[in-house]
């Protein structure tokens, strides 16, 4: 059997879509269609993992009452995070948004099963954190896949993880990973968002890059 051929369009698409991934912080209100969001978490189950673990569970907030509780603590976590800024710096953390739980119409926790047996604990004796990477894998993939639909990811991350088990009402040996915003971009850019604030620039490639 012959594999697929990517041909010189499809690369150029590839990267087109990698470039215009963003961190979502604006969305629209309106609904994702029906049956988008499974396709794009079975999608996501499509990344690679350790000893084909496929640690990933994502769990679809629902509750109004969940989504206030989740709001009301990334909102005190983003105060206490500013704390420490001053100056010009600490009136532009003030002014930044860090998520938008109050208006995507989908939330996602992504969360890593420590304790599955999938895999039989192939590749993981010496460095155990490669399970809930390959998670973060599956992450990336639903955030490219979402985008090749139109549809912006946000990844708030300023969150106490070791709440996030009660809150949500998962097993104690699921260890949290990600919480997600999926909707509609309010906007699009093609320049970040913390770069167009003026938070943090790219790094140029050949800073990240090393030979020994």
């Amino acid at each position: 059997m012959t594999g697929p051929v990517f041909d010189t369009a499809f690369r150029d698409a590839l990267e087109q879509l990698l470039t215009w991934r963003r961190d979502v912080r604006h969305f629209q209100t309106r609904p994702l269609p029906d049956g988008l969001l499974d396709s794009l978490i079975e999608i996501a189950c499509r990344g690679p993992s350790v000893g084909n673990a496929q640690p990933w569970r994502f769990v679809r907030i629902v509750s109004p009452e969940r989504r206030a509780a989740l709001i009301a603590s990334v909102d005190a976590h983003k105060h206490a995070a500013g704390e420490p800024y001053c100056g010009d710096r600490k009136a532009l953390y003030a002014r930044l948004k860090l998520h938008g739980l109050r208006e995507a119409p989908e939330i996602v926790a992504v969360f890593c099963d420590a304790e599955t047996e999938a895999g039989h604990g192939l590749g993981r004796a010496t460095m155990p954190e490669t399970l809930c990477w390959s998670v973060v894998t599956a992450v990336h993939t639903l955030w490219l896949a979402a985008r090749a639909h139109g549809v912006g990811l946000g990844w708030v991350s300023i969150i106490d993880p070791a709440s996030m088990n009660a809150l949500i009402d998962v097993p104690a040996h699921w260890r949290f990973v990600a919480l997600l915003c999926l909707g509609y971009p309010e906007r699009e850019s093609e320049t970040p968002e913390l770069v167009r604030h003026g938070w943090q620039d790219r790094l140029p490639f050949e800073t990240t890059r090393l030979e020994r």
